[in-house]
């Protein structure tokens, strides 16, 4: 398949097969095809709009000339958000994976460095002093004694390589930014996923049906890519669709300027220390716990009320849980 002939569909306004975009991300990493091509494609994709089977033709190409991390557990869950919201929050979804494998439940988080925020979820890891790793023994290590495995992206996602120049000459959002939470080496069977928009909400909603995961997506209505308590919030998953608001599940409506990172990676690092030690801002701990409790609802498959899955994260984070969790994992990987 030649990329003139798929520039010459997408002008003519057809629609890629999802095997015909795997082979082209395949094509891509065996360098087949020009700067100035692939320049035109993710443009071109991008003026048009990428459909479901195209963006999960590019998934399965990615996972296939990436490096598996083939994990010993059955059932665990990621939890991440979509990006390019540029509200510039704390690591919310990082915090809150802690607080889920301090619950009981088993994490396999990917993530990677801060795009659009001061602090990705890869920057507040190694600011703890944790080597990232694609070691299977040690991935399964510190799966089995504290719950929870960190997935680095660049160590995974090779393919991204390849685009990572054009991407950041063309300097607006492509195929590629929406792969990001849908490419997870260990490929979880159930993910609480936050986007920016109820258009992506829609998109992944079909994504995730058509990969057949126990999934739950999120969106404030105000443009977090996580519930944010900041105002009402919409939540999708397999058994539901609804709004919420903070008051209903029994949280404080919080300020914007109370869920800001800082302006270092350093003050990243502090107010995630400061969730899981439980003194942190009152806003601060209530949005890691919603989160983290939707992400439980999600591993229960929504056979248990909100409020306990609540009351199971408040559990694990005030008891100690988390931050035992988080400290375990950090020995097991520095």
């Amino acid at each position: 398949m030649t990329m003139k002939s798929v520039l010459d569909r997408l002008l003519s306004h057809e629609l890629l097969t999802r095997e015909e975009t795997k082979q082209i991300l395949i094509g891509i990493t065996q360098k087949e095809y020009p700067e100035e091509q692939i320049t035109a494609l993710l443009t071109g994709l991008q003026m048009r709009g990428v459909t479901v089977d195209e963006l999960l033709g590019f998934r399965d190409g990615i996972l296939e000339t990436g490096a598996p991390a083939i994990l010993d557990s059955d059932r665990y869950i990621d939890v991440v958000g979509t990006g390019g919201d540029r509200k510039n929050t704390f690591n919310i979804s990082t915090t809150a994976c802690f607080v889920i494998a301090g619950a009981g439940y088993q994490v396999a988080k990917h993530g990677n460095y801060a795009a659009t925020s001061v602090s990705g979820a890869s920057n507040v890891i190694v600011g703890h002093g944790v080597k990232f790793t694609s070691d299977i023994d040690l991935l399964n290590k510190s799966m089995n004694e504290c719950g929870i495995v960190y997935l680095h992206a660049q160590l995974f996602a090779t393919a991204m390589k390849f685009v990572g120049g054009i991407r950041k000459a063309l300097q607006f959002p492509t195929v590629f930014n929406l792969l990001g939470p849908i490419i997870n080496p260990s490929q979880p069977k159930a993910q609480l996923l936050g986007v920016a928009n109820l258009d992506q909400m829609r998109l992944y909603n079909q994504v995730y049906q058509k990969i057949g995961i126990d999934y739950g997506i999120v969106n404030s209505i105000d443009g977090y890519d996580e519930i944010s308590l900041t105002g009402d919030f919409k939540v999708t998953t397999n058994e539901y669709e609804k709004i919420f608001s903070p008051a209903e599940l029994g949280f404080e409506k919080a300020l914007p300027e109370e869920l800001v990172a800082g302006a270092t990676e350093e003050e990243a690092v502090h107010i995630f220390d400061a969730v899981l030690e439980n003194c942190a801002l009152p806003a601060q701990k209530n949005i890691v716990l919603a989160n983290a409790a939707f992400a439980i609802q999600v591993m229960e498959q929504g056979r248990v009320d909100i409020q306990d899955c609540i009351a199971k994260a408040r559990e694990s984070l005030e008891s100690g849980k988390a931050l035992s969790t988080f400290k375990k994992f950090v020995e097991i990987n520095s």
